[in-house]
């Protein structure tokens, strides 16, 4: 009976750790298959691109592009909009592909800046979420932010809500399987 109860705990303690890999961070390589160019059609390429994935804390995107003929650069919604770097967040990444790891819940915003690239539609928006599973629908001002119906770009911004730094995540991950895996060993 003991050995049993053991391969019982064991196997829920492999379960957990599945789940736990399943919800872990996802590679995005922003535009699919036509990368980080100055669209075809228009900025459209990559909303419509960003309304098909959802980005959570500890995602990274992936921009991928020539060396020297576009950049990455992230900014505020202000330089968004202007497509100018009047505000920007950090310094602009000219070497491809460029991986930019999603640390902080909130609205996002990504330009070329490199000639008329952004007035052309080379600009990304999008909602990162605070945690890597679905949330629920939250009050406002709650430490769960509340989803859109769809996480992706949109043109209003509002403040985002506090959110777990990813060590913090990470760390009581850590904790938790550590814990489990003792127990197991004393039973």
């Amino acid at each position: 009976m003991e050995k049993v109860m053991r391969m019982v705990v064991f196997g829920a303690l492999a379960v957990a750790t599945l789940l736990q890999v399943t919800t872990a961070q996802k590679e995005h390589v922003v535009g699919d298959n036509i990368g980080w160019v100055v669209p075809p059609t228009g900025a459209s390429a990559y909303s419509t691109w960003a309304s098909k994935n959802t980005f959570n804390v500890g995602d990274t995107l992936v921009f991928k592009f020539p060396n020297n003929i576009h950049n990455v650069q992230e900014v505020t919604k202000a330089s968004f909009d202007e497509c100018s770097t009047k505000f920007t967040r950090g310094p602009a990444i000219s070497i491809g592909p460029a991986n930019v790891t999603l640390k902080s819940a909130g609205d996002k915003y990504y330009i070329c800046t490199v000639g008329k690239h952004c007035i052309a539609g080379q600009k990304l928006a999008i909602i990162v979420s605070g945690t890597g599973t679905p949330t629920s629908n939250a009050p406002k001002g709650s430490a769960t932010p509340s989803p859109t119906p769809t996480p992706h770009a949109r043109a209003e911004s509002s403040p985002p809500s506090p959110a777990p730094s990813s060590s913090t995540v990470v760390l009581t991950s850590f904790l938790l399987s550590a814990s489990s895996i003792a127990l197991a060993l004393f039973f």
